[in-house]
């Protein structure tokens, strides 16, 4: 798994700091007003608008920006665009498994979108269900690893439900059942341990290993590509690059 959770930890930080703020605060706007539409305006009671909002701390999001969106989920002031989940699947460089999820107005713009991405970074969109079962859905803490005794950590998480930490590179990746996550995070902070990210996520089964430069920004770049689209959600991959190779690719645009 080495690299995969450090990719997570590199995109929570860029996004954090990110000039295209805007963007990413439009995204999780977008899936609080699903999952307040869907499932009620009470996190509460509605897991999914839990996570969704959790998420959106995550990246400093002011409250009442959650506020608006849990508002509009709801059909208060909304301008009737309704959004719907769509998930793609496909292959990357190398066979690296990617399943894309995103919330759309439009399908066949989405698709497209997607499909051209794919192609344009030396990958091709696959059919349901090819890739998916190379995949679990699981909740996912990042504590950074630094000056942390992972004994302590895992005493501290047991309790709130974690089945698994497990170090990787700069970070310590906690895991747990879906339904889990806001209890583990909880108990992560309340021990005083330093959070990257907290948030739901496909987690691979198996990897695929890139250990060259030249492929792993290929790989790095239909990711980043994907996720820039204005309706992705999130990109999941199962690729397994080496924590100072991904710092490599990662710290120049355009590559």
């Amino acid at each position: 798994m080495s690299g995969h959770s450090k990719w997570s930890t590199i995109k929570h930080k860029k996004g954090a700091a990110d000039a295209k703020r805007g963007q990413l605060f439009t995204k999780l706007s977008r899936a609080i007003m699903v999952a307040a539409k869907d499932g009620g305006t009470d996190p509460a009671t509605n897991m999914s608008l839990a996570n969704a909002i959790d998420k959106a701390r995550s990246y400093s999001m002011p409250k009442d920006n959650i506020d608006r969106a849990i508002a509009k989920g709801a059909g208060e002031g909304s301008d009737g665009t309704t959004f719907e989940t769509v998930v793609y699947e496909g292959y990357g460089p190398e066979g690296v498994a990617v399943i894309v999820e995103a919330l759309t107005d439009n399908r066949n713009r989405t698709a497209a979108d997607v499909r051209h991405l794919f192609s344009k970074h030396g990958g091709n969109l696959g059919a349901t269900g090819a890739v998916a079962w190379q995949f679990e859905r699981r909740g996912v803490v990042l504590v950074s690893a630094e000056g942390v005794d992972e004994d302590e950590l895992f005493l501290a998480v047991a309790d709130a439900g974690a089945d698994n930490v497990e170090r990787d590179g700069s970070v310590f990746q906690v895991s747990s059942a879906p339904e889990q996550l806001l209890t583990v995070r909880e108990a992560v902070d309340t021990a005083g341990f330093a959070i990257e990210s907290a948030e739901l996520s496909m987690v691979p089964k198996v990897t695929v290993a890139i250990g060259d430069e030249s492929t792993a920004k290929k790989v790095v770049r239909l990711v980043e590509g994907l996720e820039e689209n204005d309706d992705v959600q999130d990109v999941y991959a199962n690729f397994d690059i080496h924590e100072s190779l991904l710092e490599v690719v990662t710290a120049y645009p355009g590559g």
